[in-house]
């Protein structure tokens, strides 16, 4: 009985995760297709892959990227609109732009002088702007969450770590789980 227990629980740990990742794909595949219902399932979804793909060719193209970031000055003129898009694009040109941001990741004692550490990513290595020229701002993503928390320190309390961005972001936000 034991052993169809194991069993029960390994087939479980594979069919749990393959099954929401095909669920999780599977709705953003509905939800992007039902942006433009056209009656056959999938076309709204290829056009709109199309259509920002060509719009990534055009803000690269020298002949219209002017145009494209006139609109872009247009939306950061409007208070609350302004907010809302310079936030959104510093947060997806964090993580797939050219220059991304989480790619310093560092060990920083909580204490000073004490054996307690975190990993974050430092994200600013000078606060001068703000009068805080000994500071610097390490982001710390949080274990199974889209969310995360900013905080200052010295910069005497943080060491860079040796290891590659990507995997030291799946070990901090999986928990420590993933190798």
């Amino acid at each position: 009985m034991k052993r169809i227990i194991r069993y029960f629980f390994e087939g479980l740990i594979f069919v749990v995760p393959v099954a929401v990742t095909i669920y999780v794909i599977y709705k953003v595949f509905v939800v992007i297709d039902g942006w433009l219902p056209l009656g056959v399932r999938g076309a709204g979804f290829a056009i709109i892959l199309i259509g920002i793909t060509l719009i990534g060719f055009l803000t690269s193209n020298f002949l219209t990227r002017s145009f494209l970031r006139l609109i872009e000055s247009i939306l950061n003129r409007l208070p609350f609109v302004k907010l809302l898009h310079s936030s959104v694009k510093d947060v997806l040109t964090a993580f797939v732009g050219e220059k991304k941001k989480f790619d310093k990741p560092v060990l920083v004692e909580i204490l000073p002088g004490g054996s307690v550490m975190a990993i974050g990513f430092m994200t600013r290595e000078s606060l001068e702007q703000f009068g805080m020229q000994d500071k610097v701002a390490v982001y710390f993503p949080q274990s199974y969450n889209f969310a995360g928390n900013l905080l200052l320190y010295p910069r005497s309390a943080i060491k860079p770590l040796k290891a590659e961005s990507p995997k030291v972001m799946a070990f901090v936000v999986s928990g420590g789980i993933t190798e």
